[in-house]
């Protein structure tokens, strides 16, 4: 007999992936680690998605159709995010956040 995995247990896992990336979106200096920890809190969104459709909805695809339309979104915004990043690499050199407001003006 296998074990059960509760919704509690994907709750757990989505909380986690939450709280690490707003830690890392507050703590960190780093363009790229800053979208990381967006990219984490996005994939814990897509997993309260699944899992609250699942859960309530058995038969349902809807929560799976938006975590679907999430990670396309997340896509986009992650091409997006690395061309901004890459041109601030090619003006400063370095990709922290304290610098770019050296590009103004």
């Amino acid at each position: 007999m296998e074990p059960e995995v509760h919704v509690i247990h994907y709750l757990i896992i989505g909380i986690v992936m939450m709280a690490c990336g707003i830690y890392g979106f507050f703590t960190r200096k780093n363009l790229l680690a800053l979208l990381i920890s967006v990219e984490l809190m996005l994939n814990a969104v897509n997993i309260n998605f699944a899992v609250f459709c699942r859960y309530l909805f058995p038969d349902a695809l809807e929560g799976h159709f938006f975590s679907l339309f999430g990670i396309a979104i997340a896509a986009a915004e992650t091409a997006v995010a690395i061309a901004i990043i890459i041109n601030v690499y090619r003006n400063i050199g370095h990709v922290q956040t304290d610098d770019i407001t050296d590009l103004k003006g």
